[in-house]
């Protein structure tokens, strides 16, 4: 078994968890997007993750091996790609309710199946294919209100915009980590893009930052220390048990902003929002479970051959 321990409880706990730190993280980024620029808002998410980080790395031992790279310039296109989805994705926070940003940015893990087929050549099935397409549909689902000219003046079809931009900008940085997985430690690919894009942040600095109020300076630090704390406990969780029964999880984040966009920001979701949500949950949900399937098959498939093949 691939993992150290198999316990699923333990790892679904840890999941959750992250996804509560991620959907407040962003709440928090959301209550300060009218008084902070974006730029210095993605400063904050980046430099008050690295003491989290590099406490956990300090903690597990892994403190030297865990920031070795061997490829420095890949760390800094996944850390250039990391970096624009996450500004866009924050500049959109100020622009949507929370629930929509959340639902739209699940076209991510849709739009990596494609850039995987078309960049690393992976195989790419007929039921994957259409799944993704469903999840599209969903996707498309949920932005068909913003995209009028109605919605224009008020800026939300910008926002619309934006979060789709940060999911295909999202997707290829899942292909850049695919690429470094193969030669970089996974703690190393997380402290370097949380290094890289913190130096990136701070080059926004000549475009306006302001001298946050000590509310939204409280947010901004606590973003960030959420966000280190989720990429943790969500690393931690795939230790203890595998995708196909920790990655269904993720689309509670639908739920919890659903929660945190109604008592927070009297945020109603509209009824094209919960349809294309269910769509794009249902889509990434029967794709995790074919590839389980096809998983197990293929485990007995090798327990049956001879030590010969």
């Amino acid at each position: 078994m691939p993992y150290e321990t198999y316990q699923p409880f333990k790892a679904i706990t840890l999941k959750l968890v992250s996804v509560v730190a991620f959907t407040s993280m962003a709440a928090m980024v959301k209550a300060t997007a009218d008084v902070v620029p974006t730029g210095e808002a993605v400063f904050f998410r980046s430099a008050f993750a690295m003491p989290v980080l590099f406490t956990w790395l300090w903690i597990s031992g892994s403190l030297r091996s865990g920031i070795k790279v061997k490829s420095p310039i890949g760390h800094v296109l996944r850390g250039l790609i990391g970096s624009s989805a996450m500004g866009m994705n924050f500049l959109a926070l100020g622009l949507l309710p929370l629930p929509e940003v959340t639902a739209i940015g699940f076209a991510a893990p849709l739009l990596t199946v494609v850039f995987a087929a078309l960049l690393l050549k992976e195989r790419v099935g007929p039921f994957r294919l259409s799944m993704v397409l469903l999840g599209l549909v969903g996707v498309m689902i949920v932005l068909s209100p913003r995209m009028t000219l109605d919605t224009a003046a008020d800026g939300a079809a910008l926002g619309a915009v934006l979060v789709l931009c940060s999911a295909v900008a999202r997707a290829l940085a899942q292909i850049q980590i695919r690429r470094l997985v193969e030669i970089d430690n996974t703690t190393a690919i997380v402290f370097w893009f949380t290094v890289t894009t913190t130096g990136l942040s701070l080059l926004t600095a000549p475009f306006g930052w302001v001298m946050p109020d000590p509310i939204s300076l409280g947010l901004l630090i606590g973003a960030g220390l959420l966000g280190g704390l989720g990429q943790i406990l969500m690393t931690s969780a795939y230790r203890f048990a595998g995708a196909a029964l920790v990655a269904p999880f993720d689309y509670s984040a639908i739920i919890m902003a659903l929660g945190m966009g109604y008592f927070l920001f009297d945020e109603i979701p509209t009824v094209q929002m919960l349809i294309g949500s269910c769509v794009v949950i249902a889509a990434g949900g029967l794709i995790i479970w074919r590839e389980h399937r096809l998983g197990l098959r293929r485990g007995k498939a090798r327990s049956g051959m001879t030590p010969q093949g």
